[in-house]
């Protein structure tokens, strides 16, 4: 260290080192010959107080010696409003060429996006398919239910399912299910003599029907509900909602709901194959349309789904209703999914579950026009029957789904993805512009020293 304390040397190192602070910070208006000759300086000074430099090659030395100065952003905006005075649009940054070229690239991407979600004749084979096999299958082998001395026939398959029903369920059992106290439920009054407020039309052939305790769906909650508070909801023939407490089946409650869920399945199970089973799904909620006049007796539709549970529009042949509808959806689903991995997409990309849009562009259409032509096959075969046994019921609930997402995306999720889908194409081209101007600076680097203003 020689003549020089510790502290003294920190000082003087601390003085070298703030003045070439001092001419970094003045770098853009320094002669380059003039910063090495100050840096040999300071390095001959340091060498003399003792300090060891590293072996190294000074930066400043090996750097170029071209300075290239940017402005500040304040400064451009000053500049650039003495320039242009006034308010100025987006469009006057392009020239006409390149708004021609800016629009015909949105142009095209919106035909890209139509691309994806327009169907070919392939796609309308498959819908057109599957509504026409869905239809025969309808006509043909479902039926129209009709009252036998052997019970109730319709169409071959009709007959098969209720005949599965009727050897899976056997009457003797059932019957004796129903006697059991496990099954009995207190919205099971088949007439108003166990009740404190009147229902119209309660009966032995309509108890269930106006029961809400008895409809397969609605079942589960209120009919649950009606078990654990000893009571009866109803909608009677003239469309009333009455709900009281059954006094007189005050031994049918359950305190614990898993009970009272339990009770309600086992109800169902000894009903379903009686002569006057089940209603179809929501059919009770028919009883609420006093509207209409229908045929030459002017009925209401509350009367005409009355009538049609009494000649045995039931759950079974609700269930051998679903069969057409589930052949329609087999149809379209499988032909969807067959199509995409013809056209190179992976069986995981194919998988035809989802209806979502974005997932499987064109299933949801092509759904909906299968289920329309089979619905309007439907409304042909009531129309010409003049039946309203002849209604498929799960096929029209099917259609009306359909329809609703159909127009959800038509009218609201359709313009959104559009306009996603363009956003993130322009999104991916800015990124690639915004790169190439990073690649550029790193360019102008290697020849240029680029100090911010």
């Amino acid at each position: 260290m020689g003549k020089y304390d510790h502290s003294e040397l920190e000082k003087e190192i601390n003085k070298v080192l703030a003045y070439q602070q001092k001419e970094l910070e003045d770098i853009k208006c320094m002669d380059w010959d003039r910063a090495e000759e100050s840096i040999a300086e300071s390095e001959k000074l340091l060498t003399s107080l003792g300090y060891k430099l590293p072996e190294k090659k000074s930066e400043l030395a090996s750097m170029p010696r071209k300075v290239m100065i940017v402005p500040n952003w304040e400064e451009l905006c000053e500049e650039a409003e003495k320039s242009i005075q006034g308010e100025v649009e987006l469009e006057a940054l392009f020239t006409e060429a390149e708004l021609k070229a800016n629009e015909a690239y949105i142009v095209q991407l919106n035909s890209e996006f139509n691309s994806l979600h327009k169907l070919d004749k392939f796609d309308m084979a498959i819908s057109a398919s599957a509504a026409l096999l869905g239809a025969l299958v309808d006509i043909l082998l479902v039926g129209i239910p009709q009252k036998t001395p052997d019970g109730l026939k319709a169409g071959p398959l009709s007959n098969y399912i209720r005949g599965y029903f009727d050897k899976r369920f056997p009457e003797a059992e059932m019957e004796q299910l129903a006697n059991s106290k496990v099954s009995k439920v207190p919205f099971d009054a088949q007439d108003n003599r166990h009740t404190t407020v009147y229902v119209e039309g309660l009966s032995a052939y309509y108890h269930r029907l106006l029961s809400l305790g008895h409809d397969p769906i609605l079942g589960f909650i209120i009919g649950v509900a009606d078990i654990l508070n000893g009571t009866m909801t109803t909608i009677d023939k003239k469309g009333n909602i009455v709900r009281q407490v059954m006094e007189n089946y005050s031994d049918r409650t359950e305190k614990d709901i898993f009970d009272a869920l339990s009770k309600q399945i086992i109800h169902f199970k000894s009903d379903i194959t009686t002569s006057m089973g089940l209603p179809a799904p929501m059919m009770a909620l028919f009883n609420l349309l006093q509207f209409g006049s229908i045929g030459d007796e002017k009925l209401t539709i509350a009367e005409i789904v009355q009538g049609m549970y009494f000649e045995g529009y039931d759950f079974i042949h609700f269930c051998s209703m679903s069969v057409p509808v589930m052949v329609t959806e087999l149809v379209v689903r499988l032909g969807y999914a067959i199509k995409r991995i013809k056209e190179g997409n992976s069986i995981k990309d194919s998988i035809p579950f989802s209806t979502d849009h974005l997932k499987n562009p064109k299933l949801g259409t092509m759904l909906f026009i299968a289920h329309s032509g089979m619905t309007a096959v439907n409304a042909g075969k009531v129309y010409f029957t003049q039946n309203p046994l002849a209604i498929n019921y799960p096929e029209w609930m099917a259609f009306g789904r359909c329809a609703y997402k159909q127009l959800k995306w038509a009218l609201l999720e359709k313009p959104e993805a559009r306009a996603r889908y363009i956003e993130g194409h322009i999104n991916e081209e800015m990124d690639a512009v915004l790169l190439d101007v990073e690649n550029t600076f790193n360019d102008i680097s290697k020849d240029y020293i680029v100090v911010f203003d």
